[in-house]
């Protein structure tokens, strides 16, 4: 009798598909890696966005990053969590304001004051009539 014949438990593995179970266990490794990868940025964007912060605590933060993983993820989520939140939405209140203004200025949001105050110009310029102006001036204040 072989060695090998002798310590066989019975067991046939089936491969990849071949149980639910291994199916199963592999999707949620998958998933705690991907989730791992994603609080492991998000810090790390939190680090580089925090000014508060000097130079060499971020690099002590990175070091630990790199060297306990999981602990000093879960000791600055822990310690810095609140303020990570604070970063993050006055990130998101900034970007926001940014991208308003920006739609403003590329749809040509002028108020109805304005619009009057051209319609005026034109027509003090003659350039339309009382009539064409009265329409605008409606048309403006809605």
């Amino acid at each position: 009798m072989r060695f090998i014949d002798a310590v066989t438990t019975g067991y046939e593995y089936q491969g990849f598909w071949g149980s639910l179970g291994d199916l199963i266990w592999w999707f949620l490794w998958v998933f705690v890696f991907v989730a791992y990868l994603f609080a492991l940025f998000a810090v790390i964007g939190d680090l580089f966005r925090d000014h508060e912060l000097s130079g060499w605590w971020k690099a002590v933060w990175i070091i630990f990053l790199i060297f306990v993983p999981f602990l000093t993820l879960l000791v600055y989520l822990i310690a810095r969590g609140n303020g990570m939140a604070r970063r993050g939405a006055a990130e998101a209140k900034q970007l926001q304001a940014a991208q308003d203004s920006y739609i403003k200025s590329v749809a040509g949001g002028t108020s109805a004051t304005d619009e009057i105050a051209k319609a005026k110009a034109l027509l003090d310029a003659g350039t339309i009539t009382q009539a064409e102006f009265d329409a605008l001036k409606a048309k403006a204040l809605g």
